[in-house]
């Protein structure tokens, strides 16, 4: 956790220096990542909130995911995980907003879409990014963790090259 903690500190450096603030959606890690993120003394400096929309329901009437978007691409998807990230970063008034949503099993999983299969939408300055890692089934609580510290690594980078 210590690499944790460091990586969560310079994150947290870099947006306060620049006056910027984050938000977060997660569907699978259940606020695993907004946890985490308020573990650190100060994090109210930066961090606005998040949605657990683990709900296709709190995805389409909270975050503003079309209901479209959900029936031709799933919630586990790279269009989800944009609208999530957008929607987060509109409601909280954000810089920033992390989204997270995948399959963490153990079971719900396809030959398409197996368990471990973990979609990222981060929405900056520079508009929304997405991108899908699948791990290897790690178990419930691993692949969750994994999708959270996989979030802030990738979180990391963009914000240092935008």
């Amino acid at each position: 956790m210590k690499k944790l903690d460091s990586m969560l500190l310079q994150i947290f450096e870099t947006l306060q220096k620049r006056r910027e603030t984050l938000a977060t959606a997660e569907s699978c890690t259940g606020g695993m990542l907004g946890e985490w993120i308020t573990c650190i003394p100060g994090a109210s400096r930066v961090y606005l909130g998040g949605i657990i929309s683990y709900a296709n329901s709190v995805k389409i009437d909270t975050l503003q995911v079309p209901k479209k978007i959900l029936e031709k691409y799933g919630a586990v998807s790279e269009p989800t995980a944009f609208y999530m990230a957008k929607g987060a970063q509109k409601i909280c008034k954000a810089t920033w907003a992390i989204s997270i949503t995948g399959i963490a099993g153990p079971d719900g999983g396809s030959p398409e879409k197996p368990v471990g299969t973990i979609c990222f939408g981060i929405a900056g300055p520079a508009g929304i990014f997405t991108k899908e890692i699948r791990f290897k089934n790690l178990g419930r609580q691993k692949n969750r963790e994994a999708a959270a510290v996989a979030a802030l690594k990738w979180f990391s980078q963009q914000i240092k090259s935008q």
